[in-house]
């Protein structure tokens, strides 16, 4: 028997002649803000999905691989992490994970979009369990802006967990806005961004993101991936660019990291820097 296609949500894109789609019970919420348009979906294998401008963000069961490797990897990598940025993150999975590290003294994040935090408080609550952490400030305003405005040298970690690089978030796939960063960033500063797809977006944004990491003045970038079956491909990616040249991993402190993680571990985070061929 065919499927009845009403009771389906899919993203297809034309450009990579691709889709992706989750059976649905329900629609359990549609608004249009200021910025852009949030559906919520409860579906019948994945919990809830998060879907913006017709794209997919979350869902309960798989948003664990995102939230973990945004995170704990450039944590690890940083010898000493006390003051974090994030840039996006608004449904607050990324916050939740960095606020996990005891040595981390204050996160701020900064996403544009109101809106985004306070549906996932509703729909996706194991996610915010952290929003009233006193580490946590939640600020909704421009991250481009935020940055142009901060300090230089006040920051150890900047995340960019941002939404494709179309709309509001395109500014934080170009030099100018890494230039900001590295101005931001302290000494032994990282800066990671989820850099899409190895597969469908080697060429239109990895390669382009080393390069303009590179020419704003960052003296190492690294590429990690790991699995996310609701993004296009079912394979994803990080890009960490660092400050200076030396690469640390703090892999004590990862294999006693005395919380729980779900993908997350030492022996992943080696294995997530190991590259295939095509993309060395």
């Amino acid at each position: 028997m065919l499927p009845d296609h009403r009771n389906w949500f899919t993203e297809a894109s034309t450009e990579t002649g691709i889709g992706f789609s989750l059976h649905t019970k329900e629609k359990l919420h549609s608004e249009q803000t200021p910025y852009q348009t949030i559906d919520i979906y409860a579906t019948e294998t994945f919990g809830n999905l998060m879907v913006i401008d017709g794209f997919v963000m979350l869902s309960t069961r798989d948003n664990f691989l995102y939230h973990e490797m945004m995170s704990h990897p450039v944590i690890f990598s940083h010898p000493h992490p006390r003051k974090v940025v994030i840039i996006g993150g608004g449904d607050c999975g990324t916050l939740q994970e960095v606020l996990k590290h005891p040595a981390i003294q204050q996160v701020t994040q900064i996403d544009i979009d109101e809106r985004v935090t306070r549906l996932s408080e509703l729909y996706f609550p194991e996610l915010c369990q952290a929003n009233h952490d006193p580490r946590a400030k939640l600020l909704f305003a421009d991250g481009i802006q935020w940055m142009q405005q901060a300090d230089a040298g006040s920051v150890d970690i900047i995340i960019v967990d941002s939404t494709d690089p179309i709309g509001p978030a395109e500014g934080l796939f170009q030099q100018p806005f890494y230039q900001e960063c590295l101005r931001v960033l302290a000494s032994d500063g990282i800066l990671v961004q989820q850099s899409e797809s190895p597969l469908l977006h080697l060429e239109s944004i990895i390669q382009p993101m080393h390069h303009a990491m590179s020419s704003a003045g960052f003296a190492t970038v690294r590429t990690l991936h790991f699995p996310q079956p609701v993004y296009p491909s079912g394979w994803w990616s990080a890009t960490l660019a660092y400050r200076n040249a030396k690469v640390d991993f703090r892999e004590l402190d990862a294999q006693n990291k005395g919380f729980d993680t779900r993908y997350y571990d030492a022996a992943m985070h080696h294995c997530a820097f190991v590259l295939p061929p095509f993309m060395k």
